[in-house]
């Protein structure tokens, strides 16, 4: 059964959590881009959703928490694997919301053997279309992938050549991950202006 958001202790340890990711500059979803995953949620209840991109645990834990979903995440980095097993385990989330230690890119025998509703990316955005072609297989017809960070500071709309090297490397795989969704003729994408740009494509 889903738990309310005005609950006193889940606003309490999302506030410390945001507070975390402020104090040691860790990327997690902003308020505009959070509300719209919620409606999107509210909307399909998907029942089970794997996100690639744990961090500390903060948008898993609230897309656990405001819905029925069971949640399997992955997180390569084992500072923020552990702090977002101390998250869930304080929310009293375990088993709702299972965390996979490892890269992404290598995890997909690990998940195998599921189906998912929904997918949700925010992660290395330069590895977006290899998690969109490694983990849709395990889409469910009709199911959704929503990509967090589109725009990645609307430096996806900036001049390249005020880039460094490597951030423009970054944001020409990016752009190039615009094109592959808005072409994939097996889903029907629309990217929105909504915090830091969030795509959502539905399987046909």
């Amino acid at each position: 059964m889903k738990v309310v958001t005005n609950n006193l202790k889940f606003n309490q340890k999302l506030n410390e959590m945001r507070e975390y990711a402020k104090l040691n500059h860790v990327p997690i979803i902003n308020d505009d881009g959070l509300s719209i995953l919620k409606t999107i949620i509210a909307l399909y209840k998907p029942k089970n959703i794997l996100e690639i991109g744990t961090a500390i645990g903060y948008s898993a834990s609230i897309m656990s928490m405001t819905s029925d979903s069971t949640v399997y995440t992955i997180e390569r980095d084992e500072v923020m694997y552990n702090e977002a097993k101390k998250n869930i385990s304080d929310l009293n989330l375990d088993g709702k919301v299972n965390i996979i230690f490892d890269d992404a890119l290598n995890s997909f025998d690990k998940l195998s053997d599921k189906k998912f509703d929904m997918i949700f990316i925010d992660a290395a955005k330069a590895q977006y279309t290899k998690f969109f072609e490694l983990y849709t297989p395990l889409l469910n017809k009709g199911g959704i992938v929503v990509c967090d960070n589109m725009y990645f500071h609307n430096l996806v709309n900036s001049d390249l050549e005020s880039l460094s090297k490597n951030v423009r490397n970054m944001v020409k795989k990016l752009q190039m991950f615009h094109e592959f969704l808005l072409n994939n003729e097996n889903y029907e994408t629309s990217i929105f202006d909504i915090g830091d740009g969030i795509s959502i494509s539905i399987s046909k």
